[in-house]
């Protein structure tokens, strides 16, 4: 997902021209320890808190309709273009199905690690990798 979510972001820079890429590698690890607490908590919210207490109350379908909607919109808050807001649908529908489809009981674990893997290589780590492999 790590990889993925790097050449999403790739994609979107050459597009735009333009990306914010963390100093220098202590800066792109202590973004990485950012999101190792950052997606958890998302996903707990989100999946944990939203897609299974409207599942709980209306149903599967609706529970991840309506949490994974919440999760993509929810970066737009944090004034991200509209194509990279989208850009998180490419992980919020997987994680979603995840959570809702795999068999066993629902689980925070599995989501919130891919969680973490996917925005360190949207943000963060990814683009400063990407800048030291002269990609960008």
């Amino acid at each position: 997902m790590f990889l993925a979510a790097a050449a999403v972001q790739l994609w979107l820079t050459r597009r735009r021209g333009a990306l914010a890429v963390p100093a220098d590698a202590g800066d792109a690890t202590f973004q990485a320890a950012f999101y190792a607490v950052n997606g958890p908590i998302e996903e707990g919210f989100f999946r944990g808190l939203l897609q299974g207490g409207v599942g709980v109350l209306w149903g599967a379908p609706a529970g991840f309709a309506i949490g994974t909607a919440t999760y993509v919109l929810y970066h737009r808050l944090g004034r991200w273009s509209w194509e990279e807001t989208l850009a998180t649908a490419l992980v919020g529908v997987p994680l979603g199905l995840a959570f809702w489809l795999l068999p066993g009981p629902p689980s925070l674990l599995g989501v919130s690690l891919v969680h973490i893997a996917a925005t360190c290589g949207f943000l963060g780590p990814g683009p400063y990798l990407l800048r030291r492999l002269r990609l960008l």
